[in-house]
Parts: structure tokens; sequence; C-alpha cells
């Protein structure tokens, strides 16, 4: 089998049928079998190796949910058996370092971890940090095989494995479905969307020639390892935190040796790299690399997985306090392909969890890297349910303006909202107007917040008068304190930025 087929494993349960796939001598006939618990077999394969690859491919019958299983491969006399295999829902977890962050990093970890041999259904499986110039058939190296949970691989090191926000939206969906789910970590900190992107992906968005070479690689170890006393000694930035930044790397080597997998969805969370690396291509890049990686993985399963595979990731959180900058608000915007809100017409099929309000100013490894990761983790959970599985009346998003009607005698602006609000910071200077051309060149003036009412804000337009060309909200790399911005809905969602 290929090197990350093992014990404990979770396939993609029906309606598709998973994929497996393996080696074995050119031209020989491979068998597959699954079997039951007391050995009765259910279901037999054939498939002939390839030549000159060597390697073999066959898609299971769909199954339901459950086991466990046994999975033979047998060639002649030789034959390999995993057992203990169950068929449930199959998620890939990938992005850079807040993606890396362990269950022992996040906040009441001892608690997290302890929980973890609740959960024997919840499946986790690691890829080791690669990369590669060409395209890999298969993983170079493995963290963790197929495991069951324990607080060993749930908090191995400080961004090793394994990833505390797959693990807990994998637990949440759990909890949601009541069968098993399997997780994949393919991720890497420090690393831009250029490196998880294909050719063709970058291609698309005209970046292919642009980025053959991006220096600045010392910088990024600086940028991405604001150190603390609290650090190990043994942490070094170029260690966990400067990962490769060449185009297509990662993509060659630890995404496309997986395309044969049949999935379920995939959890994203990438983007502080892009903050400093073509933060403004962002708004192509993403919604080019969703499309790509769909058709790679609906094209490499045989089409079990479905070409329009849920694809949840989580907005940027926050860096530094009273940063004159705004490139994560920048950021910000261009994960929802300048709209707002997913899923969209450029995102279909997309659900966002919005964390610009879980912000860590004292966090051990930085403010980069807040360690709330279980409200992260919810907010994605309800995103899936909502988009992945068709839950119906499931509020995953906070409120976002449908309209503004500008009252010119009052210098009042009026913005309905789609959901119900609750004002939460009535001081916060959240809103912002432009008044000046061009937009461009804008000089924002703060709009304060006269009055709120059940889905309506009213601002006072102050030195702005009745010339407003623009307005945006929550536009700052820290515009909320801890679990407070301005608005939220009923459910306790924030209100994402807009421009």
């Amino acid at each position: 089998f290929a090197s990350y087929y093992g014990d404990h494993m979770v396939l993609q349960k029906e309606p598709a049928g998973a994929v497996v796939w393996g080696y074995g001598e050119p031209g020989a006939v491979v068998i597959v079998a699954v079997s039951g618990d007391g050995g009765l077999v259910l279901m037999k394969k054939t498939a002939q190796v390839k030549e000159p690859s060597g390697t073999w491919t066959t898609i299971l019958d769909p199954m339901d949910q459950g086991g466990p299983y046994m999975l033979t491969a047998r060639q002649g006399s030789e034959n390999v058996t995993l057992r203990d295999i169950y068929f449930g829902d199959v998620w890939l977890c990938s992005g850079q370092s807040n993606m890396v962050m362990t269950v022992l990093q996040i906040t009441n970890a001892s608690r997290e971890l302890a929980a973890a041999a609740h959960y024997p259904y919840v499946r986790v499986f690691a890829a080791a940090p690669s990369r590669s110039d060409v395209e890999l058939d298969d993983l170079e190296h493995i963290d963790l095989p197929w495991s069951i949970p324990t607080a060993e691989n749930l908090g191995h090191g400080n961004f090793t494995y394994f990833s505390a926000v797959c693990w807990l939206l994998g637990r949440y969906l759990y909890e949601a479905l009541r069968y098993p789910v399997g997780l994949v970590e393919v991720a890497w900190g420090g690393t831009p969307i250029e490196a998880w992107s294909s050719p063709r992906a970058l291609q698309a968005c005209g970046l292919l020639e642009d980025m053959r070479r991006v220096k600045g690689i010392q910088f990024w170890a600086h940028v991405f390892c604001p150190f603390s006393p609290a650090l190990s000694p043994s942490i070094s930035p170029h260690q966990h935190f400067s990962g490769p930044q060449t185009p297509s790397v990662l993509w060659n080597a630890m995404i496309h040796p997986l395309l044969n997998m049949t999935l379920r969805g995939i959890a994203w969370y990438q983007g502080e790299a892009n903050a400093f690396l073509h933060t403004d291509q962002y708004n192509c890049t993403f919604p080019a690399l969703i499309a790509d990686w769909r058709r790679a993985f609906h094209a490499g399963s045989a089409g079990q997985t479905e070409l329009l595979l849920p694809f949840g990731f989580v907005q940027l959180s926050t860096y530094r306090q009273q940063s004159p900058q705004n490139s994560f608000a920048r950021l910000r915007w261009h994960q929802t392909a300048d709209v707002g809100v997913v899923p969209n017409a450029r995102m279909p099929r997309t659900f966002m969890a919005v964390a610009m309000d879980l912000c860590d100013e004292h966090s051990p490894y930085g403010s980069i890297h807040p360690q709330d990761k279980q409200n992260v983790a919810h907010r994605l959970q309800l995103g899936a349910r909502a988009v992945a599985y068709g839950e119906k009346n499931l509020v995953f998003q906070g409120p976002f303006p449908t309209r503004a009607v500008l009252e010119v005698t009052r210098a009042l602006l009026n913005i309905t909202y789609s959901q119900q609000l609750v004002w939460h910071r009535r001081d916060m200077p959240a809103f912002e107007v432009c008044c000046s051309s061009p937009v461009s060149l804008c000089r924002w003036l703060p709009a304060p917040m006269v009055a709120v009412g059940s889905h309506m804000v009213t601002l006072a337009l102050g030195g702005c008068g009745t010339l407003v060309l623009a307005l945006r909200y929550a536009w700052a790399e820290w515009p909320c304190e801890y679990q407070s911005c301005a608005l939220y809905n009923t459910q306790g969602l924030p209100a994402p930025p807009f421009l």
C-alpha cells in the first residue's frame, strides 16, 4: 500500500467509494478484500499493476459508516493486511503555523489532551513537512501514521503534531455526526499560498514567473517568530516558522501525493505569510487554489471526491496592536475574494470562521499565534455542518450589511444588517468613512455609532458631511479585543470586516 495506509485509518464512506492504491510487480494482479470483524469477506476487487510505474488503484464499493473492518491486498503469495479500519468522513487540514499548533499549545491544553481518550473514532494522520521541485506520487515522510488519538500524539510538541484546529474540528463534527471521522494534517508554518499552489493555479493569477525566486527568507524568520521568554531555548525561528517560499514545492510534495484520496472536505488556515507577500493578489490566488485543488482531487479519485468539495477556512486573527499597517485587513478582505462573506459566486460551497476577535496579546508563541483554537474550530464546524452537510436553519456566520441609506439633512448613515445585532463595544471606532477622491488615496475618518437597533446601525458622519464615497468596518490589524468586537449576532458570531 501507499505509505499512508495503515491500521486504524478511516476511509470515506458512502455515497462515494474509497480509493485504495499501492505498489506491486508490474503486470501482476492484486486482489483487494474487505472483511468484517469475524473474517467474512464483504467485498473483493482486482487491480492490475501498471507498467512502468508499478502502481495499482481500485475503488471500493460505497460502504456505510462503521467498522471495524480488515483490508487485505494480495499479490501471489504476498499479502498486506490492515486492521481496525472504519468508514466515515475524511477531512484534509492544511495551511501554515496556526494550523500546525498542537493541542499542547492551546488554551486548556491539559484538559483537551485528557479528553482525547473519549474519541477513539476520530482518527488522526500527519504528513511530515516536505518540499519538492517536481510532483511526487507518494509522501516522502510521515510524522504520525493513522492513529487512535492519545495525549501524546495530539500534543507531541510545539508546532509538530497533531493540529489543534484540525483535531477540534474533527471532534466537534464527530459529536454532531456520531460516526467516524478521519483527519489528515498536511501543513507547514511560515508558508505562503504560492508554495501550496500548483503551477496551473499560479498561472491563472499571472504569478508563475514572478514567483520563480522569492527573496527575503531571513526576513520571514524575524516576522513570524516574535520571541518570548516563555519559549524554549531549543525552539528556532528557522525550524518552526520559516517554511519554503518557492512556488508549488508544497503542492508537489505534500498535496499531489494525496490526490487519490476520497475526501469529504478541506479545512485551511493560512494567510499570515501573504500579509507580507503578494497581499493584493490573494483575491485571485486563494479562489484559484480552491478551484484547482477541487479539480485535482476529483480527477485523482476518479470522480469519487465531489467536484465542489466543501472548503472551509479561517479568516486571519490579529498580529500587532495599534499597528498603522492594513495588510492584515486587506488580506482578510481578499480571503473572501473581495465580497466579504462566503459562500459567494467566486467561492461556492465555502465557509469561513471569523477570528479577528480571538486575539491573544500574551500568547507565549507570539501574538500572531492566539491560543484560543476552540472558538476557531467551533465556528469552522458550524460552517461545515451548514455548507458541507446541509444542516438547515443553522446560523454559521455573523451579520453582514445589506444596504446603506444616507440621511442628508442629519448627516447620518443608516446601515441595515442581515441578522439581529448585538452591540458589544460602544466606544470602539469600528466604522470609518472616506469622503475624498480618489478612494485609493482616501483619508479615512471615524464614523461613530450613535444608535444600534435590532438590524440597523446609525453612524454620525462628522467631518465627512454628506459626501460619502466609501465605508469600511473593522479595517485594522487588531480591530477587536478578545471576544469583544463592535457587532455580533445573537449566536455570538462576530460581524466580518468589510470595505
